[in-house]
């Protein structure tokens, strides 16, 4: 009964805490994460295969030759994307499979996947987002700018978005994410098959 899995897209700003509410949704054994690939160098601590794939440029553009990926976008001087394989493998498994990228690439793959569902994972203000940039300490003032830059493109494409999920505390949007994917698990118009298995004389498995 309603096992198929949910594709999850989860984006944001640079900085809006992505990567930190995706490792607390992985506590729980219903989610699944899509590993992207990648053209940027690795960060001190990331790992291939776990962070992220780590891909040349002409190997990047090989798996978009090759339609091995779900959707790729360009951010910031490099490459983004999903590999399918995986994906559609959890799905139907009955995982939810998380895919934590950028707005670019969650529009293509609504496109793609109706019933995928978009969620915007969002500080509560600009400044509150140019805090958390510099309090990483990662990057030059050049790059912090070109991030916020980018936030205030990403923010007019919300309305494309399911949901508006906001990040004041991990457990706080968390426990938001977890409300919304049992919501749309139980949609009726993802289980159009129930009327038939409720008046079957076996039932609903």
């Amino acid at each position: 009964m309603f096992d198929k899995g949910i594709l999850l897209i989860i984006s944001g700003p640079s900085g809006a805490g992505k990567g930190t509410v995706v490792k607390e949704l992985m506590k729980n054994d219903k989610y699944c994460l899509s590993v992207s690939v990648t053209t940027r160098k690795p960060r001190k601590g990331e790992i291939e295969g776990v962070s992220y794939y780590f891909k040349s440029e002409d190997e990047f553009k090989s798996l978009i030759d090759e339609g091995a990926l779900l959707e790729y976008a360009s951010f910031c001087g490099n490459y983004y994307g999903t590999p399918v394989k995986y994906v559609e493998e959890r799905l139907s498994e009955g995982k939810n499979a998380i895919l934590e990228i950028e707005v670019q690439g969650a529009i293509q793959v609504k496109e793609r996947y109706p019933d995928a569902v978009l969620i915007f994972l969002t500080p509560e203000s600009i400044s509150d987002l140019e805090d958390r940039l510099r309090g990483r300490a990662t990057e030059t003032d050049e790059v912090i700018a070109l991030r916020l830059n980018r936030a205030r493109e990403e923010v007019k494409l919300m309305e494309k978005y399911d949901y508006i999920v906001l990040n004041d505390l991990v457990r706080n949007a968390t426990s938001r994410i977890n409300g919304i994917v049992e919501t749309e698990k139980y949609a009726s118009e993802r289980n159009k098959d129930f009327p038939a298995k409720f008046l079957s004389e076996k039932g609903v498995d």
